[in-house]
């Protein structure tokens, strides 16, 4: 693989890992800045709401612009918006500084990800996106966990300043290994948009919303699970979340594999095996080793199915590959954002939280019925395509 797809792979690990270490600081960040938990807490809700609205826009006001210029600014912006959270002296600059840096992640991930695919050879474009994502699932593996880590000894606003540092190391990269010229073709804005009614796109991006609101619906609350459920100690649970981001690595990975050979395929395979593993765990998470095993499993699967519907999108929106691929990032965070709040208002329905799997077997059902659909229209759209004027 280009070493360019290493350089993508660094920036995509810094910005997964200023996306979700809040969540392992908010203590730190409520009490240096005089909030609520439940207020610091909203500035979760504010990332994810800025990849969904903002990146979009981001990405069609750079439709024409060289693609290296294109990823260095984007990761220029990461590094702006991680520095000025470090510096933020109150919620309101904190609070606009993740937004900043939100608007970068969603961009950059549709971007590169049209741009890993364009590197290599057309039967390894899933596993190029592949090896750019597993920077994401190194995030939850290592990012998080060494973040939060430096955030509780040394301050919540170390971490950003480490992070902003992650992003140097991933715009010098970028600037020494990406190709000066990166073959792209030129979009107007009525094509780009366009792209949004066509029922190819729009049910791979709703695809794409169910997965991940399968994933949150059940992991925003899995260390209560472990704790209550399976009989875990809290730092037993540490051990747990490492053998979940071993699995999300190796899904992603093997996603890449499959979806260069059988993409569609390789969509229901790992859609069935979402739905499986989720009816499995509202059993084996009542036990250390098969919840561990459940885990694994759950991880693989569920971070599979990421490069293969990227893929998926990029082939689908041919007209505007660029906008899609970023959209595909805003469903991802609609589904992180539904899928907790789905799940929460489901625990404070007063249910056992060993039955929480089943709202993420549901969520991971609409996927694979949604999937099979778009499988059954394709020789309709197709022929549509060939009779058109």
């Amino acid at each position: 693989m280009p070493l360019a797809l290493y350089a993508l792979a660094i920036a995509a690990f810094g910005i997964g890992t200023t996306e979700f270490v809040i969540m392992g600081l908010l203590p730190q960040v409520s009490a240096d800045l005089g909030v609520s938990i439940p207020s610091a807490g909203l500035l979760i809700t504010g990332y994810a709401l800025g990849v969904v609205f903002g990146a979009p826009i981001l990405a069609v006001a750079t439709a024409n612009m060289p693609r290296k210029a294109t990823l260095l600014g984007m990761t220029g912006m990461f590094i702006l918006g991680n520095v000025l959270c470090a510096i933020a002296p109150n919620y309101i600059s904190l609070m606009a500084a993740r937004v900043v840096t939100a608007l970068c992640h969603g961009a950059f991930f549709g971007i590169g990800s049209v741009v890993a695919a364009g590197l290599v050879a057309p039967n390894k474009r899933a596993q190029a996106i592949a090896l750019m994502f597993t920077g994401l699932t190194l995030a939850s593996v290592l990012g998080v966990p060494l973040g939060t880590a430096l955030g509780q000894v040394a301050g919540w606003r170390a971490t950003f300043w480490a992070v902003s540092a992650i992003g140097i190391v991933a715009l010098i990269a970028q600037a020494i290994w990406l190709p000066r010229f990166i073959t792209m073709e030129r979009g107007n804005l009525m094509s780009e948009f366009k792209v949004l009614g066509k029922p190819n796109v729009l049910l791979p991006l709703t695809m794409s919303v169910m997965a991940s609101t399968s994933l949150f619906s059940v992991f925003t609350y899995i260390a209560p699970i472990l704790t209550d459920v399976t009989g875990i100690s809290p730092h037993a649970v540490t051990i747990m979340l490492l053998l979940f981001g071993v699995g999300l690595t190796g899904g992603s990975l093997l996603g890449g594999r499959l979806a260069d050979t059988k993409l569609l395929p390789a969509l229901i395979a790992m859609a069935i095996a979402v739905v499986v593993v989720m009816v499995l765990f509202t059993q084996t998470s009542r036990s250390v080793i098969p919840a561990a095993i459940s885990l694994v499993l759950w991880g693989v699967a569920a971070f599979a199915l990421c490069p293969i519907l990227q893929l998926l999108i990029i082939d689908q929106a041919v007209d505007a590959p660029n906008l899609g691929s970023t959209l595909n990032q805003s469903a991802f965070n609609l589904g992180n954002a539904l899928g907790a709040g789905l799940g929460g208002a489901v625990v404070a329905s007063g249910a056992n939280l060993a039955q929480l799997p089943w709202v993420g077997a549901a969520s991971g059902l609409m996927t694979l019925l949604t999937a099979a659909y778009f499988i059954y229209r394709q020789p309709h759209w197709a022929a549509e395509a060939t009779t058109a004027p």
